[in-house]
C-alpha cells in the first residue's frame, strides 16, 4: 500500500505502524456477550423503568410540534401538487406542439 510521509507518521504516532513501516497487527479482545444479555423476562421487567427515564414532552410542546408538522405537510403537499400541475401542463404542451 502506497503511503506518504504524513500518513506514516500518523500511523506511527497511533501505534499502528513501526519505525520501518510495517503494520502492527493488534488482536482484539473478545467480549463475552452472554454476560451482557438478559433473558426475555428481564427485558420485559426493564421496560417500565426505561420508560420512566424518558423525558416526555408536555402538552404545549406536543401542540406546537403538531402545528409545525401539519403546516409543513400542507406546504410540501402544495409544492408537490404545484410541480405536478406545471410539469403535466409542460409535457402536454410539448406533445401538442409537435402536431
Amino acid at each position: 500500500m502506497a503511503m506518504n510521509r504524513e500518513q506514516r507518521r500518523y500511523l506511527q504516532k497511533q501505534g499502528q505502524m513501526d519505525s520501518e513501516g510495517n503494520v502492527i497487527a493488534k488482536r482484539r479482545e473478545r467480549t463475552d456477550m452472554s454476560s451482557e444479555r438478559s433473558s426475555f423476562r428481564e427485558y420485559l421487567k426493564g421496560i417500565p423503568t426505561e420508560l420512566k427515564r424518558v423525558t416526555w414532552p408536555n402538552r404545549p410542546e406536543v401542540v406546537n410540534y403538531t402545528i409545525v408538522v401539519t403546516i409543513t405537510l400542507l406546504l410540501m403537499t402544495a409544492l408537490v401538487a404545484g410541480l405536478d400541475i406545471v410539469f403535466s401542463e409542460g409535457v402536454g404542451a410539448l406533445l401538442d406542439w409537435g402536431r
